[in-house]
């Protein structure tokens, strides 16, 4: 297992910028399409980040952040921080909190790929789904705030907002299971795995009856959230790349999956009695969230939890793919690249 430490040490705070562009070109740029904005600028690139290269922007007056594509080829639809920023502008003023979107820029000639540019949110970030930097008495309420968020966003009217083209509603499973299967079985250089495969062939046959739609976010974590400085109050929600229009229930149980994930693969209480840490065991978790989107209850859970498995080991399975042709943006990526036969098997285990 990870030591926590040095999961929070290769994923805080910024460095050297290790995808490279010109960033006299990106300042002049931003000195035409971003008011008020006067230069010089200094780059950094956070280390935190599996999929967008992100990089601190100081002038001498503001911070900002900007996200981009990685370098080189990638996968069709993967990586695209235009709709990241189009959900996050759409979401502000809702119950959602996202950061302020100042620049969008669609033209690949400036740095390379498009890029947008946002608020630089100062806040926490918690790299532990255990909480442990927190005084015990202050996680329950830390959970319940995730919670409340994404049960916010899950009721936002995505047609009011002017998200109803953002993705084809209903069917989401179906879609789903298609669109991550072929991206799996495209990646010819991460290559295969008999588990992987069973779940590709089992799933299309296992959906559920009943259909919703909602925005989802897509990889709705703890520590895809900045935190208020000092209260259990979310600042700003992050790394919006894999939202689109789907089941909420979907996107729910994802989020809940913190509660068996082994904490070395991503963030995870998984082998951990969250009462014993200070926070809300599984079953008080899934009815506050049926409290608040006025749900019963949630059948197949078991379903949900065996395709949001199968969906990461997926995006693993990208990672693993990237770093074989060497466009992978993080340092851990390698890691997280051996990860993806074990979110194979925790998937299956849940059929």
């Amino acid at each position: 297992m990870a030591d926590r430490a040095d999961i929070v040490a290769a994923n805080s705070g910024v460095g050297a910028m290790r995808t490279l562009f010109d960033v006299g070109a990106l300042e002049g740029w931003l000195g035409a399409h971003l008011d008020g904005f006067a230069g010089p600028v200094t780059v950094e690139q956070f280390k935190g980040g599996q999929s967008n290269p992100t990089y601190r922007l100081t002038t001498p007056g503001a911070r900002y952040v900007l996200r981009r594509k990685p370098a080189g080829p990638v996968l069709k639809g993967a990586h695209d921080v235009l709709r990241e920023a189009r959900v996050q502008q759409a979401l502000a003023g809702s119950d959602v909190p996202v950061a302020r979107i100042h620049a969008v820029c669609e033209d690949d000639s400036i740095i390379g790929s498009a890029f947008y540019i946002m608020d630089m949110v100062e806040g926490r970030v918690f790299w532990g789904a255990s909480l442990a930097d927190l005084p015990m008495a202050q996680r329950a309420a830390c959970y319940d705030e995730t919670n409340r968020v994404i049960a916010a966003l899950h009721a936002v009217d995505y047609r009011a907002v002017g998200l109803g083209d953002y993705g084809r509603p209903g069917n989401y499973f179906a879609r789903q299971i298609k669109r991550w299967s072929g991206q799996y079985l495209a990646d010819e250089r991460a290559g295969r795995d008999p588990v992987m495969d069973e779940l590709v062939a089992w799933l299309p046959g296992a959906i559920p009856d009943g259909d919703e739609t909602s925005i989802v976010h897509g990889d709705f974590r703890i520590d895809n959230a900045i935190f208020h400085p000092t209260e259990p109050r979310i600042l700003a929600v992050l790394d919006w790349e894999l939202s689109t229009l789907g089941h909420p229930l979907a996107d729910f149980a994802y989020h809940a999956m913190v509660y068996s994930m082994p904490p070395d693969i991503v963030a995870g209480l998984g082998g951990a009695d969250p009462v014993a840490l200070g926070l809300p065991p599984l079953e008080d978790y899934i009815a506050a969230y049926c409290r608040r989107t006025g749900r019963s209850g949630i059948e197949n859970w078991n379903f949900y939890l065996a395709f949001n498995y199968f969906r990461l080991a997926a995006i693993f399975h990208g990672i693993k793919g990237r770093v074989l042709r060497g466009n992978a943006s993080n340092a851990q990526a390698a890691q997280r690249a051996q990860a993806f036969p074990r979110l194979a098997r925790l998937a299956h285990s849940f059929i």
